[in-house]
């Protein structure tokens, strides 16, 4: 006796002295523990609490007891004590069995169900059609584990089971204690099972940068991964249209970052710009630039010589020159920011030195496919149609033939 008493406190000395897994934990708050009062051959349906996101498996126990008799210890209790049931659900359903000792003499058929209507149904036929699991010999107890894949009452999208409990006692009532108990898989619990990872795939297909990738395999996998380390599946879903789109547009530059094709995001930006100015919307142009590639210290020096150009556009002549002045400091060997200080001087009465700098430069080329004298040309149309002065515009042209 004294031996086998030994054994069994060694047993649960070892499940109390195992931690939680990493991996996992048994969830002691959204459990089920119901009490239920059965007539001599009464049936009833115990719906169980909501499992949380992430159920990959859960423990039950049916214990019968007389009307003086109390469990000694809760299911919870032990199962705080157990690990991640996976590669030992045996000894934690012994473990759970230990904690099952005390029940009454009375027995009861069982089924679980995971629809309410089929469970429902049982009630006034008594057919465990379609149930999960059928206990057609009647117990005083029982402890089972229920896990994914292996059951058919556990999936990663089942909410609720559903126990169908018929009294096998025709003479007099009994008690019946239900306890369920959810293992919570940290990594299911996030929500990003095959289906909801394949959304934000799909939602990365749909940016508009996608089409100019190389790598476009490698942009879908950095965005998935980034969305899926900020939120679970339900925080993003739950995002408001301006939360959500705020959030693409971040995670999006972050995966181009790390896929090093964010030079390529930072262009769509000059695109809308660039479309706006076409459109006389110079203001929404510079808030662009200036908000989208200069603030986020995105910009290039072709970035500010753009603004300045823009303000020049609208002639916002005063701002143009603090622009030129502050990329200038950054980079003394940008062409086409002089192209632009000389735009700016033949606008502000200083045409000597817009001569002077034009005679410097006209020999040279802005980027490789455009010579100073055709980006000067281009950029004479586009002041003209904006109706700029172009009064001096032929004495600077003369300096370039």
């Amino acid at each position: 006796m004294l031996k086998k008493l030994f054994f069994t406190l060694s047993l649960i000395s070892v499940a109390f002295s195992v931690a939680q897994s990493k991996d996992g934990y048994w969830d002691n708050v959204r459990t089920t523990n119901e009490t239920i009062s059965l007539k001599a051959g009464e049936k009833k349906v115990v719906k169980t609490a909501d499992f949380p996101e992430g159920t990959t498996e859960v423990v039950y126990r049916i214990t019968m007891l007389n009307d003086n008799q109390k469990l000694s210890s809760s299911l919870v209790s032990v199962l705080k004590a157990i690990p991640d049931p996976t590669g030992i659900s045996q000894g934690a359903a012994g473990a759970v069995f230990l904690a099952s000792t005390i029940s009454g003499d009375d027995k009861c058929k069982y089924a679980i169900f995971t629809d309410p209507k089929i469970s429902e149904a049982f009630i006034s036929s008594g057919k465990t059609t379609n149930a999960c699991l059928v206990q057609s010999t009647p117990v005083n107890k029982e402890a089972r584990i229920l896990k994914m894949k292996s059951s058919d009452c556990i999936t990663l999208k089942t909410q609720n089971l559903y126990f169908a409990i018929q009294s096998d006692n025709w003479v007099l009532g009994e008690k019946v204690i239900l306890e369920v108990v959810p293992w919570v898989d940290i990594k299911a619990s996030r929500g990003w099972n095959s289906d909801s990872k394949n959304e934000i795939i799909t939602l990365s297909k749909s940016l508009k940068v996608y089409s100019l990738l190389t790598n476009k395999d490698a942009f879908s996998v950095a965005f998935l991964e980034k969305i899926s380390e900020k939120y679970t599946y339900k925080e993003f879903n739950n995002l408001i249209p301006i939360e959500r789109s705020a959030s693409i547009e971040l995670v999006t530059e972050e995966a181009l970052k790390k896929t090093g094709e964010d030079k390529k995001y930072f262009a769509l930006f000059r695109e809308r710009a660039n479309a706006a100015v076409n459109q006389g919307k110079f203001e929404d142009a510079i808030t662009i630039i200036q908000s989208e590639l200069i603030n986020k210290n995105h910009a290039e020096s072709i970035d500010y010589a753009t603004l300045a150009n823009y303000y020049l556009l609208s002639k916002q002549f005063d701002k143009s020159e603090k622009v030129l002045n502050d990329a200038i400091a950054k980079d003394t060997t940008d062409i086409n920011l002089q192209l632009q200080v000389a735009h700016l001087y033949l606008f502000t009465d200083r045409l000597s030195e817009a001569k002077d700098i034009h005679k410097k430069f006209k020999e040279q080329h802005i980027n490789p496919k455009t010579s100073w004298i055709q980006q000067t040309n281009k950029d004479f149309a586009l002041f003209s149609k904006c109706n700029l002065p172009d009064g001096n515009f032929k004495k600077i042209l003369r300096i370039l033939e």
